[in-house]
Formats: C-alpha cells, sequence, structure tokens
C-alpha cells in the first residue's frame, strides 16, 4: 500500500491478483489491483479469514447454507471471514466494498445455486451481505469505478 493513503475500499484478493480462489488461482483485475498499489484499496479474503484452506473443496449457497462439493456444510467458515470483514471495514473505516461475483463469500448480485450444476440464481454472498446489512455499499468488481465515484474517490487507474 502506498505511504500515506488511507484505503477506501475493502476489495475482494483474487482480484488483485491473490492466489486465495478454492481451486489455489486468482480472477485479477488489473484496474482493481492498481487500486490497491495506490492504497485506496486493502485486499481481503473472508474464506481465507474464515480459516479454510487454499486450495479448497468448491462451495456454493444453499439456501442460507454454505455447502461443498459432497453436501458438507462450511457455513461457519463463511461465517467467520464475513465478521472478521466488517471488523476490519469498522476498524479501518471502509464504507464500500468491491466483490467477486458469483462467489459464495462475495458474490453481490449472483451467486451458484447449490447444485453444483454452473446454475447461477440472483442472490448475495454471506460477506456481501453481512456488509451490505451494516451499511456498507457493495459493488461487484465490473462496477469498481462506480464504487469509486459513489464514496467520492478522485483516482485514474487507467
Amino acid at each position: 500500500m502506498a505511504a500515506g493513503k488511507k484505503p477506501c475500499l475493502l476489495v475482494s484478493a483474487c482480484l488483485c491478483g491473490q492466489a486465495v480462489r478454492y481451486d489455489g488461482r486468482d480472477c485479477l483485475s488489473p484496474p482493481i489491483r492498481r487500486l490497491a498499489e495506490a492504497g485506496v484499496a486493502l485486499p481481503f479474503c473472508p474464506e481465507c479469514a474464515g480459516g479454510l484452506p487454499v486450495p479448497r473443496p468448491p462451495a456454493e449457497c444453499r439456501g442460507d447454507r454454505v455447502v461443498q462439493t459432497g453436501g458438507a456444510d462450511c457455513s461457519a467458515a463463511f461465517e467467520e471471514g464475513a465478521r472478521r470483514a466488517l471488523a476490519l471495514c469498522r476498524e479501518k473505516g471502509l464504507t464500500a466494498a468491491v466483490f467477486k461475483e458469483n462467489s459464495p463469500s462475495c458474490g453481490v448480485h449472483w451467486v451458484y445455486d447449490g447444485s453444483f450444476s454452473g446454475c447461477r440464481v440472483e442472490g448475495m454472498g454471506v460477506t456481501a451481505r453481512l456488509l451490505q446489512q451494516a451499511g456498507i455499499r457493495v459493488f461487484s468488481e465490473q462496477e469498481w469505478q462506480a464504487a469509486l465515484e459513489e464514496i467520492n474517490g478522485e483516482l485514474s487507474v487507467d
């Protein structure tokens, strides 16, 4: 993080190039990584913060639970990661987050339906939902520019 710059966004660590996804990979978004490098965004992985390893079995939302392939309920780890994300936002004074769409933690508009068939449904991941309920604005990675505009961030990362 750039010295002297206070972060204003929490962002999914995988979007910054950190290999924290279930499959041990990342989902690099160069503009979001540049926000982190500029000190505007703070990378965070709620799944790792909740105690899940990398790699780990795939997980999807099934109703109000999160299950892994094979049916194991891993909701407690997802909920712990969400609580830690909220605590970090409060500690750092972060008012918005940019998250990875479709994730059982971070999905903002869409999540996979728990059938492990590739079917997506409208809904929010565990962390995105908790942060939104706490008054933190959540955006998908496609909405990162809107997130900056909404928090009055004037930063060019092109």
